[in-house]
């Protein structure tokens, strides 16, 4: 299942506050040596916090949007933040590859919608991701 949620351009990210409350965003990802799925975010995000307070995540395929098919599994499993190292170069260079001209676009647009703030870096904080649950869809 790594390989298929990597094939796509985006997965659906949920993390969770103190609360318990889930907090979906499309992210991009790619497949890691080590078996792992990869993404990226910046230090400081929500995204971020929430993954320092609590590793638990769920993935799901999804469109640029964050839109989902019934169809596609929501799968369980844990996050590592890393910010340096040999999985951290490899996630960097994969999407660097992956997604070309957008990593220069994306933050601009970001910064216009008021999504990534003055102070706010992007890109500069790989996610590990280790896939705990095989398929928590609900249908």
């Amino acid at each position: 299942m790594t390989i298929a949620i990597t094939a796509g351009t985006h997965m659906l990210l949920t993390t969770f506050r103190k609360s318990g409350a889930g907090v979906s965003t499309p992210v991009w990802t790619v497949p890691v040596s080590d078996g792992r799925i990869g993404m990226w975010t910046g230090a400081g995000t929500g995204k971020w916090k929430r993954l320092r307070n609590n590793p638990r995540v769920t993935i799901q395929a999804c469109t640029a949007r964050g839109k989902t098919r019934p169809t596609d599994p929501i799968l369980g499993g844990s996050a590592e933040i890393v910010q340096s190292g040999p999985l951290f170069d490899e996630v960097q260079a994969k999407i660097r590859v992956k997604y070309g001209l957008r990593i220069h676009i994306i933050p601009w647009i970001s910064r216009l919608q008021g999504r990534l703030k003055a102070d706010q870096t992007f890109g500069d904080t790989v996610v590990l991701i280790t896939m705990v649950e095989k398929d928590r869809s609900s249908g």
